[in-house]
C-alpha cells in the first residue's frame, strides 16, 4: 500500500551550494546524498524523518537520456528552472502496488532496481516504478526502499526520526503544494497512474491525502510558480508561521 510521501525532487544547478542555502536561510540540515553514475546525476539530501528532500544537480549531462528523474531534472535546469520538478510515493511492496495499479488502467512502467552508493562507500538501494513522463504537473512514481544499512535499517530510521535541525528540532512534511495548469487534467492523470484520489476538484484547487500527508493542485505554471511545502517543526515558534523562499521553493512553517 502506498505509505505517504517518499521524497521530493528539487533540481538545482549545485546540489551542495543548494544544501548551504536550505541551511543558511530555513535551518535544514542536508546529511546525506551521493552519485546516480548511470544518470549522471548527484544530490544532497535533507531527512525529515522518513520522508526528505532531494537537491539534485548534473554532473554529466549527456547521461540524462538515461534515466526518468535524470531528464525530468535536465528539462528544469535547460529551461533555466531551479526547484521542484518530481516527487515520489513510498509503498511498502512495490510489486504488489503495480499489479494493484495495473489492474485499474495504470500506466506505470515495470518496476527498476536502482541504486546510490554514499560518499562513505555503502549502496543504497530501491525499487520505484515510473509513468510516462515525469514533471512538475505530471504524475509521481512509486518506490520501494531496501531497508537495511546506514540509510535505511532500523537504526537510522530511529536516529533521524529524533534528529534536531538548526531550525529548532525535529521536522516533518504535512503538505505539497503543486502549481498545475489544469487541474482536473492533472488530479485525472495521478488517478489513474498512482492510484491518488484528489477530491474537491475544481478550476483553481483539488487535494489529496497519502497516508498522513496532503497533496493540493493549483493553477499555475510549475516551471516558473513556486511548489509550497509545508513543514511542521518541533521545539520552536521562532519561525511559525512564516514563509521563506528557498533552492526555488517557498516554505511554510508550522510549529
Amino acid at each position: 500500500m502506498l505509505l505517504g510521501l517518499d521524497h521530493l525532487i528539487i533540481a538545482v544547478p549545485d546540489p551542495d551550494a543548494a544544501a548551504a542555502e536550505l541551511e543558511r536561510t530555513l535551518g535544514l540540515a542536508c546529511t546525506g546524498g551521493g552519485r546516480h553514475p548511470l544518470w549522471g546525476t548527484y544530490n544532497r539530501l535533507a531527512w525529515l524523518g522518513d520522508t526528505y528532500i532531494e537537491l539534485i544537480g548534473l554532473f554529466d549531462r549527456s547521461l540524462a537520456p538515461n534515466g526518468a528523474v535524470s531528464q525530468a531534472v535536465a528539462a528544469a535546469l535547460d529551461a533555466g528552472h531551479m526547484g521542484l520538478v518530481s516527487y515520489a510515493l513510498t509503498t511498502d511492496d512495490a510489486d504488489e502496488e503495480l499489479a494493484r495499479l495495473r489492474a485499474d488502467g495504470s500506466d506505470l512502467g515495470d518496476v527498476e532496481a536502482r541504486s546510490r552508493t554514499r560518499p562513505d562507500g555503502e549502496v543504497v538501494r530501491w525499487r520505484a516504478a515510473f509513468p510516462p513522463l515525469l514533471g512538475p504537473a505530471e504524475p509521481p512514481f512509486i518506490l520501494e526502499h531496501e531497508l537495511l544499512g546506514a540509510e535505511w535499517g532500523g537504526e537510522a530510521r530511529a536516529a533521524r526520526a529524533s534528529f534536531a535541525h538548526p531550525i529548532g528540532g525535529p521536522v516533518r512534511i504535512t503538505t505539497v503544494e503543486l502549481p498545475v495548469p489544469d487541474i482536473e487534467a492533472t488530479a485525472t492523470a495521478c488517478a489513474r497512474s498512482v492510484g491518488v484520489q484528489f477530491s474537491d476538484i475544481d478550476p483553481r484547487s483539488a487535494h489529496a491525502a497519502i497516508g498522513s500527508q496532503v497533496v493540493r493542485l493549483h493553477h499555475g505554471a510549475p516551471l516558473w510558480n513556486p511548489a509550497v511545502v509545508e513543514i511542521s517543526v518541533g521545539g520552536t515558534r521562532e519561525l511559525a508561521g512564516r514563509e521563506i523562499d528557498a533552492v526555488g521553493v517557498r516554505w511554510r512553517i508550522r510549529s
